[in-house]
């Protein structure tokens, strides 16, 4: 599970650090520039003679990109550091011993001089206390960048500090200019602006650096992110005992003669999660032509899904009151949404909005938010319907953002953008609700939901994203899927080793020579999760896909996630 924190929660886990003395900037930075030089030998670049822009705020940030700057002059590169309002006296005296040409309130002309020229941009401009859109002259500096950086032939490579400048740190939002990076040095524990969209699309790629606090960090993480493990350890896989009455019954309303495939599409998705049985209430004519195994008959049911391509609430209607009487988990899609208009519920309803639909349901609930304002701010929006209607919410999107109204926010990404086709809700609230009824007789039992509709809908989202990935033979298309780099022999064993070696008088130390413990660094990818197969081509487009061809891949998508050794 990836997990990330909101301002709050760091700054409290750091305090016992910071008070014991801890170099905490010192390690940021050293593992700021070890990013840099791992990007440069990828890409084939020699160090000595590279050059690279430090941009300094007056915050925390701005020292470690100070201090980078300073460690990366050392290994010969060439540093220009623009700095604006007080920036850390440490890192500007540490900066100017190593040769970096420091430049404090530059002019208009120095901010693109220096840009252009750099290869390599350390964003340090704001700290994660920032609030708020960017300030002048900053705000002017972003955009000015920002348009340099587009026009160049060749872009420069930035790296962020913690977070991308200009982001809602906690929130995700882009409230103003921001300065969009390609790879994001994250200190101690991610902040929630780096999965949270739409902040998240402007993060690049995701570097963890632990410094050591993570153990004072809260148990329950503010946001959660779930992986191939994480779908593993909720899966009810069948054992010796089981029956189709003890793997979880699905009923399913769906499809009208308006709208028969997304019935199709749902009933299609969800026996291909392995439910013990699927009940259709619906009116399709032919589906259990196309699957015999589908009963008609009324019965136990443990889950429903109910909505997709109905035209015709009077059913569903009923159906949700004696499910939530009955504490039975369901799944609210398309058109069943508008159940929860006017009703409240419990968190065993599990809701299934796009931005316009999630809208039209605040609008009713009083709230004057647009389809826009949700685009803005969607972590904000969902935590807002889950509060007034009492129902889990997945507002699904690129990154969809699931929110109860207790407990943490989920987010999940990652599917190939083939996946924006016709009937993918269909396919997601079949898949959804095969989840939910695996689980049903356990969330019954509790008579609320705890927290685990979430996590099943958010395991659900997973399964959708890995499936769509191999239908479009793609490779996965946002970091919310991609591992994250470890950097741990970065930030912890190799700076231990750097300064025992400074106490016994074999080389220098805080603020002057890193040059070949630099070097030396190799920082690797997190093993272990399998997350999604490698494709044929690395990096390859993939191909259109229809929701159908979503359902053919689940299987394989099944087999992937729950047996990682193949």
């Amino acid at each position: 599970m990836k997990r990330a924190y909101v301002v709050e929660d760091i700054r409290r886990a750091e305090a016992p650090l910071l008070e014991a003395g801890v170099p905490l900037m010192d390690q940021a930075a050293y593992a700021l520039a070890g990013a840099v030089i791992r990007h440069l030998r990828e890409s084939g670049v020699r160090i000595p003679g590279s050059t690279a822009l430090a941009l300094v705020g007056a915050g925390h940030n701005g020292g470690d990109a100070l201090f980078a700057a300073a460690y990366l002059a050392r290994r010969g590169m060439s540093v220009v550091a623009l700095c604006h309002g007080m920036v850390y006296e440490e890192g500007h005296r540490a900066a100017l011993r190593a040769g970096v040409r420091v430049v404090t309130e530059p002019s208009s002309e120095e901010l693109i001089h220096a840009g252009a020229a750099a290869g390599v941009w350390l964003d340090g401009l704001l700290g994660i206390g920032s609030r708020g859109a960017l300030r002048e002259p900053l705000a002017t500096w972003v955009r000015t960048l920002t348009a340099l950086r587009e026009s160049s032939a060749a872009e420069p490579y930035v790296v962020a500090v913690d977070v991308p400048s200009g982001v809602g740190v906690d929130d995700g939002t882009l409230p103003g200019a921001v300065l969009k990076a390609d790879a994001t040095v994250t200190m101690g524990a991610a902040k929630r602006a780096l999965y949270l969209p739409p902040a998240c699309h402007v993060a690049g790629q995701i570097i963890e650096v632990p410094l050591g606090f993570e153990r004072y960090l809260p148990a329950t993480p503010a946001l959660a992110s779930l992986m191939d493990s994480d779908v593993r350890d909720l899966w009810m896989v069948p054992g010796p005992h089981d029956h189709k009455y003890t793997r979880g019954v699905l009923g399913v309303l769906a499809g009208s003669q308006t709208y028969p495939g997304a019935g199709i599409l749902c009933v299609g998705a969800a026996r291909s999660m392995g439910v013990g049985m699927i009940r259709y209430r619906g009116t399709v004519r032919g589906i259990v032509e196309r699957y015999p195994d589908v009963v008609r008959a009324e019965g136990k049911v443990q889950a429903w899904t109910i909505g997709s391509g109905l035209d015709d609430l009077r059913d569903a209607s009923r159906i949700l009151q004696d499910a939530v009487a009955h504490s039975i988990p369901v799944v609210l899609d398309a058109t069943a949404i508008e159940l929860v208009h006017h009703d409240d519920v419990p968190s065993t309803v599990v809701i299934t909005p796009h931005e316009g639909e999630l809208a039209s349901l605040l609008q009713a609930r009083g709230e004057s938010l647009s389809r826009d304002d949700i685009h803005q701010a969607p972590a904000r929006a969902a935590r807002l319907a889950a509060t007034l209607t009492g129902a889990t919410v997945v507002l699904k999107g690129a990154v969809t953002v699931i929110a109860g109204p207790h407990g943490p926010l989920y987010v999940q990404g990652g599917a190939p953008a083939w996946l924006a086709t016709a009937g993918a809700g269909d396919v997601l609230a079949g898949i959804m609700g095969a989840l939910l009824a695996s689980h049903g007789d356990e969330i019954a039992s509790w008579g609320e939901g705890r927290g685990l509709p979430a996590q099943l809908a958010a395991a659900a989202c997973h399964v959708h994203a890995v499936a769509a990935w191999i239908a479009a033979r793609s490779t996965p298309s946002a970091h919310l899927l991609l591992p994250s780099v470890e950097t741990s022999d970065l930030s912890r064993r190799n700076y231990r080793d750097h300064h025992d070696g400074a106490a016994r008088g074999s080389a220098h130390c805080c603020g002057c020579a890193h040059a070949s413990a630099i070097g030396a660094l190799s920082p690797r990818l997190l093993s272990g999760e399998s997350q999604l197969a490698a494709p044929t081509h690395a990096g390859s487009l993939g191909q259109p896909i229809t929701a159908c061809d979503v359902i053919t891949a689940l299987r394989d998508a099944i087999f992937r996630i729950l047996n990682p050794q193949f």
